[in-house]
């Protein structure tokens, strides 16, 4: 082997096995492009589609629009989250109330019934006796390794987690996921409830195009660095 081709051998592995992990970063954003499309057209579905009763088994898909009836538990209340609003009485910070809803036919159900400034001038709207509700299904989360530590002895989360609450408010059974209320704005009293179904980004196309992109780029140096070094 001559000395030009021994020198393009090592720098011409690791170009082989650079290239091989950007075209299988590329194709995984393209995999990940196609189920996030079928996700956001299952949610647009949903949107326009009416809400179908929420069943006592199975766990609905997420994102699943349902209606569901019971007695809210406004005595066992808890904040999730924190978030700043513009409102009428100015920019206030706030959170999203979340009340166990009781079924006859089920296990209780965490509602995410809307934001809530955390100073008001009216309290807060609860409906007496049971009601109906609808919402679309939102799986729990899991903390991450920076969020917020919740306080259960003040009720304060910031992971919706929907077993850890439901442990803490000491429910004995809880649905594995979280209802959060559709509704119009409120024309006094809050909580303001989410209007619309939830748009999960998609910018899987550009990351893949980014990819993509850069096995080109390496391709085409590693060439022209080849060919000056079997020139010389």
């Amino acid at each position: 082997m001559s000395s030009r081709l021994r020198r393009l051998l090592w720098p011409g592995v690791m170009a082989v096995t650079m290239l091989a992990v950007l075209l299988g970063l590329g194709t995984w954003q393209v995999q990940r492009l196609h189920w996030k499309q079928g996700v956001l057209a299952q949610i647009a579905r949903a949107e326009v589609g009416p809400a179908n009763p929420l069943p006592a088994k199975p766990e609905p898909e997420p994102y699943t629009k349902v209606q569901v009836t019971g007695h809210l538990r406004d005595d066992l209340s808890v904040s999730y989250g924190a978030e700043v609003r513009d409102t009428a009485a100015g920019t206030q910070l706030g959170a999203y109330l979340i009340e166990p809803l009781e079924r006859d036919d089920g296990d209780a159900i965490l509602v995410d019934r809307g934001w809530v400034p955390n100073k008001r001038p009216a309290p807060i709207a609860q409906p007496e006796g049971d009601v109906t509700l609808e919402g679309y299904v939102r799986p729990s989360d899991t903390p991450g390794l920076f969020s917020a530590t919740d306080n259960p002895a003040i009720r304060q989360f910031y992971t919706l987690d929907a077993t850890a609450i439901g442990a803490a408010l000491g429910l004995r059974q809880v649905a594995p996921f979280i209802l959060v209320a559709l509704g119009p704005v409120p024309l006094e009293r809050y909580p303001d409830p989410a209007r619309h179904l939830p748009r999960p980004a998609n910018d899987h196309l550009s990351y893949a195009i980014t990819w993509y992109g850069l096995a080109i780029a390496l391709v085409v140096i590693f060439v022209l660095w080849a060919r000056k070094v079997l020139s010389e």
